[in-house]
């Protein structure tokens, strides 16, 4: 495969006078990367150096002559010396080459020579190169040379090259296709029986899709490979029972896993077998492929089983040792080593210090794990990096009848982390919900891009841990972030993720969400037999702004006939978006519990159910003392689909397979109703009715929005329909509801469903970032280049002065209200007769500012008078004038006093925050956020998610405010942050919102060179 003709011998001319080379000519190490493969195996990218002869002539013995004709468009069978040093001896600016390397060894090539208008080699300032590949033939296929492509081109726009050229034949129409499919602006033309190619390098939004897609494919095939193992080695499991290698070896055949197993220690030398399974020394010594190898020896033992592992062809490994990151700096380098030594060989890495890995489908069914017992299949993905908490979190699933489609528990996540899986549970059609247990996110902006997509599909549940601990967990590799838990929440609220505070909250929303339809809005109809649980349920739902309906009692002395028939009319009502039944044990007039251990009423509620027309509304059961009811609601087992029967093994499974043995759990089937909509198909949300909900844009409407005039919190009784206990007929396929021992719990689950529904309607139909045409975009770029002063700026910023912040945010529609400084009371007296009265006096020293309830602040000082009577009382009250460092402004009309921010943080990217002004909302921390660039629903959203949000639309009488100006605000600085990276902070504050019109007036800009952005280059994994 390739690209370029160099007949031409382009390199080999005179060149054109060249910038200075130091330090352009230092070998540039950040040009090194891992990259995963369409395959899901992985490769490094690095620059081609002059020690690299010997392995670029090895390299391209191992091409095809079909390939080596493609590349320079003639036989060519080896490499000249001359041509040896040609390709391997690079000035890293208009000269560079590429190699993408699997062990130590080349798999493909790329290089590119600055070029000018006429074809010959040039320097500086010309912005042309000529590239061309080269790919072995065993690698073709693979997207190398797309993944080449794209970091080669980020290496060219770093030397100022903006264009690539390529001559193609035409019968090369992979390299051909590499080329059209990238995404880039591109002409095409067809010369002296070839193919001309120019691509423009300038990123595109289809570049940039282009590049994502192949990034979720290529990832999530990666953790595809690691799930979906033919053969399992582990390596480790001894003699004497225990131990962990010995106990993965036993859940492995436990699990009936469906491919071959080998166990794999030094000590088992002259042994054949354990466990029933074939037993050697050394990976090596299996003599058959193994895709998946289990690593459970000391840490010190690690490296050796790798590069076993690595040069025998294993895909992936799963490492359960400890001994690295958590336990100190030693550690820390040693796991480094691990990450290094894995992807030279390809290969991708759970852990280290994992718990393991469960893939639970039929065909595959892998318990790679400590886990004694296999979950029963599902629809949920788990991933925790936690043990401890993932063996909680099985437990509690299981114990709910919750399946899981697959599990795990990544350990130190040193290279396979919880975006790997989000990519590939994003289109895996066995997992309807995702949740995720994480203590750190490694990547804030690509998580939050990730959980944005995956949540448009289906449900992404979050707990984080380490909240308040102020730092990463020993072991986890995280950026460091300037911005608060708090913030980082709301971000990733806005993206969709429903975050959730506790591991038993996280398995309440994954039992709902996998269980049962999303609710088309908030109005939620409550039922059953216990008038105060009604109640309490009632309180539950108005506190989580949801909006209840009058609780419905069928008093205690109602049957499961009667439920059956209330719940059965709850969801025919259109009136209603969600059902709640509470339940307590009904006693008969002798005193005996005549629901029995709670499976008739189960039975009861899952007909009324299943007779439903269609299942548009969630089910939830509150019960107390309810002995078997949660169970016989859960039917017992797991939210797949009825008729699956995992202890079968089909002709399709792979050979080699292990039957469940005697000790293996098993997996009693469930009822479709576990599972909402087929395993092909993502979940429906049902469109909002009239009564569903109200306008994002509504008046201090939060995401959920409670009844303007809550129904009072009274009940309706009805009679029992009979007296007597008749066990209704089970349905065919019975439904799995979720039930809950407390309301709080359940109401809470729900409540999340239905502000997730609301994301899920509104994402369907996303806001758009307007145009303003009086925005000065060019204008401000070049008054900040003119402050930063170009490629010298000092990294760390600068703050801009008044005036200048003032131009600066005026280019784009802004206009801060002038401020004049008063040093002396005739000085304050000369500026308001330049402004007018009435005027304000104010203070500005940093430990009064925007603190008017310091007293520092005098506002409608009408005449001359006035004003020299308040500079006296603040001058004798707060200290001198030059501590005091006094001002004064026009006053402008009353208003609310809001807080307007915004700020680049390298983790997550520009963030825009509102709030309003004040010492109450500072202390509460009543501020909203959202990711830049903000669209005019976020902005809408942003006013209104605040609790004090009421003040702005008129509380207690008041009058309300121009929130579109506010909401205009907002996007115009959003887009100044947007347009400019080098805008790193902007403060408005106080921004005064009347009712008509608002006034900034205060601004702090700062300036600073750009921080990188990571998530706009070419694909790679993290740096290790």
């Amino acid at each position: 495969m390739q690209s370029a003709s160099e007949h031409s011998e382009a390199a080999e001319a005179p060149a054109s006078p060249a910038r200075p080379a130091p330090p352009e000519h230092a070998y540039p190490d950040h040009w090194e990367a891992d990259v995963v493969l369409r395959d899901g195996g992985t490769a490094r990218i690095r620059p081609i150096t002059a020690d690299d002869a010997d392995r670029l002539v090895s390299f391209y013995e191992q091409v095809s002559d079909e390939s080596k004709y493609y590349r320079f468009f003639a036989p060519y069978p080896r490499l000249s010396a001359k041509d040896v040093h040609r390709f391997t001896h690079h000035d890293f600016v208009d000269r560079v080459g590429l190699a993408a390397t699997v062990g130590g060894e080349f798999i493909a090539t790329v290089r590119y020579d600055r070029i000018n208008d006429q074809g010959l080699p040039a320097s500086f300032p010309a912005d042309e190169a000529e590239v061309a590949f080269l790919v072995q033939d065993a690698h073709q296929g693979r997207g190398v040379a797309s993944a080449l492509l794209e970091h080669i081109a980020a290496v060219a726009r770093e030397r100022d090259i903006r264009r690539f050229a390529a001559e193609v034949l035409p019968a090369n129409t992979k390299m051909i296709k590499v080329f059209t499919d990238a995404g880039y602006t591109q002409k095409r033309s067809f010369e002296d029986g070839s193919v001309r190619l120019h691509l423009d390098l300038e990123p595109t939004d289809r570049s940039l899709a282009v590049q994502r897609a192949r990034e979720q494919r290529a990832e999530a095939r990666s953790v595809q490979r690691l799930l979906t193992p033919g053969s399992v080695a582990v390596v480790g499991a001894g003699r004497a029972p225990g131990g962990v290698g010995r106990t993965v070896l036993r859940n492995l055949l436990g699990a009936g896993f469906t491919g071959r197993v080998y166990a794999v220690n030094a000590a088992l030398a002259g042994e054949t077998e354990l466990d029933g399974v074939p037993a050697h020394p050394s990976v090596g010594a299996i003599g058959e492929p193994v895709d998946l190898a289990v690593v459970a020896v000391p840490a010190e033992r690690v490296p050796e089983v790798v590069a076993d592992c690595g040069e025998h062809g294993v895909r992936g490994l799963v490492v359960l040792s400890a001994g690295y990151a958590e336990s100190g700096a030693a550690g820390r380098e040693r796991q480094r080593e691990l990450v290094r030594q894995a992807r030279s060989y390809g290969m991708r890495i759970i852990g280290p210090n994992a718990f393991g890995i469960i893939n639970t489908a039929d065909d595959v069914r892998l318990n790679a794990s400590l886990a004694p017992q296999m979950p029963a299949a599902g629809r949920i993905g788990l991933f925790t990096q936690s043990g401890a908490i993932g063996i909680a979190l099985l437990a509690g699933l299981h114990r709910r009848g919750a399946g899981l489609s697959s599990f795990i528990s990544a350990g130190n996540r040193a290279d396979v982390s919880g975006n790997d899986f989000l990519q590939h549970w994003y289109d895996d059609p066995g997992t309807d919900v995702v949740l995720l247990y994480l203590e750190s996110i490694g990547n804030p902006r690509k998580f939050t891009r990730l959980a944005r997509r995956t949540a448009a599909v289906k449900p992404v549940v979050v707990v984080k841990g380490a909240r308040h601990s102020g730092s990463a967990p020993p072991g986890h590799r995280v950026p460091v972030t300037r911005i608060p838990h708090a913030t980082v929440s709301a971000l990733l609220r806005q993206a969709g993720v429903i975050r959730v505070d506790t591991v038993t909250e996280l398995v309440d929303a994954g039992l709902l969400l996998a269980a049962q339809p999303l609710p088309a809005g908030p109005r939620v109809a409550i039922l059953g037999n216990s008038e105060s649980l009604g109640l309490l349920t009632y309180d539950a739902c108005l506190t989580e702004g949801l909006r209840p309906l009058r609780p419905l009692d069928l008093t205690t002395a109602a049957v499961p006939a009667d439920f059956r028939d209330a719940l059965a009319a709850a969801l025919a009502d259109e009136t209603s978006d969600a059902v709640v039944v509470n339940a307590i044990p009904w006693v008969g007039e002798d005193g005996a519990t005549e629901f029995g251990d709670g499976e008739v009423l189960a039975a009861a509620l899952r007909e009324a159910v299943a007779s439903a027309p269609a299942p548009t509304k969630p089910v939830v059961v509150v019960h107390v003392e309810m002995g078997g009811l949660a169970e016989a609601l859960a039917v017992a087992t797991s939210t797949r689909p009825a008729g699956a029967d995992r202890g079968a093994v089909t002709p399709e499974n792979r050979s080699g397979a292990t039957p469940p043995g005697p000790g293996a759990p098993a997996g009693p089937a469930a009822g479709p109703g576990g599972a909402a909509g087929s395993a092909s198909a993502p979940r429906p949300v049902p469109p909002a009715g009239p009564a569903a909900g109200t306008s994002p844009v509504q008046p201090a409407a939060p995401a959920v929005q409670p009844a303007t005039t809550p129904v009072q919190p009274g009940t309706t009784r009805v009679q029992p329909a009979a007296t007597s206990v008749q066990p209704p007929a089970l349905p065919a396929q019975p439904a799995t509801i979720p039930a809950y021992p407390a309301a709080e719990r359940a109401v809470r689950a729900l409540a999340e469903a239905v502000r997730y529904g609301q994301w899920r309607r509104q994402a369907a139909e996303p806001g758009r970032v307007p145009e303003y045409e009086d925005i000065d975009e060019a204008g401000a770029a070049a008054l900040i280049e003119g402050v930063l002063g170009g490629d010298g700026a000092d990294t760390r910023g600068v703050t801009l002065d008044t005036e200048e912040a003032g131009a600066l945010l005026a280019r784009y529609g802004i206009t801060v209200l002038p401020t004049l400084p008063a040093p002396t009371p005739d000085a304050a007296v000369a500026a308001a007769g330049r402004l007018g009265y009435p005027v304000a006096l104010k203070t500005t020293a940093p430990h009064l500012r925007h603190r008017p309830d310091l007293g520092g602040v005098r506002l409608d000082l009408a005449t001359e008078e006035q004003l020299r009577t308040a500079y006296a009382e603040l001058t004798e009250v707060l200290g001198k004038a030059e501590e005091l460092q006094p001002v004064v402004q026009a006053m402008v009309p009353r208003g609310v006093d809001t807080v307007v921010r915004s700020a680049i943080d390298t983790a997550v990217g520009a963030v825009l925050s509102f709030g309003l002004s004040g010492a109450a909302s500072e202390l509460l921390g009543d501020t909203a956020h959202r990711l830049v660039p903000a669209t005019d629903r976020d902005a809408a959203e942003l006013i209104r998610s605040l609790r004090t949000a009421p003040l702005l639309f008129g509380w207690r009488g008041s009058a309300p405010v121009d929130t579109p100006a506010l909401e205009e605000l907002l996007l115009r600085v959003s887009r100044l942050v947007d347009d400019h990276p080098e805008v790193v902070a902007v403060s408005l504050e106080p921004v005064v919102v009347a009712p008509r019109g608002l006034s900034v007036l205060g601004a702090t800009v700062r300036l600073a060179p750009p921080p990188p952005r990571t998530d706009l280059g070419p694909r790679s994994l993290p740096r290790y």
